[in-house]
């Protein structure tokens, strides 16, 4: 594998930990403070949502540099 699909993948893995302890963050937060007034479905939407296209453009480079990446190396 190549060095940067290795850190592409342990950058996805520690955005993946950082998510989850900040969604245990808001989880305990929010079963102590109650409502605020805003829609959690209608932000968990936005969130995956914003996740899913980050992750699908980092697939898109991820697929043309190892397609494309010898060629620009000039090998």
């Amino acid at each position: 594998m190549s060095p940067f699909l290795i850190k592409t993948a342990v950058r996805a893995q520690s955005l993946e930990h950082r998510v989850r302890a900040r969604l245990n963050t808001v989880r305990e937060h929010g079963a102590l403070g109650g409502d605020r007034g805003e829609s959690p479905i209608q932000t968990v939407i936005i969130v995956l949502a914003g996740l899913a296209g980050a992750l699908l453009i980092a697939g898109g480079l991820a697929a043309l540099y190892a397609k494309y990446g010898g060629q620009m190396a000039g090998k």
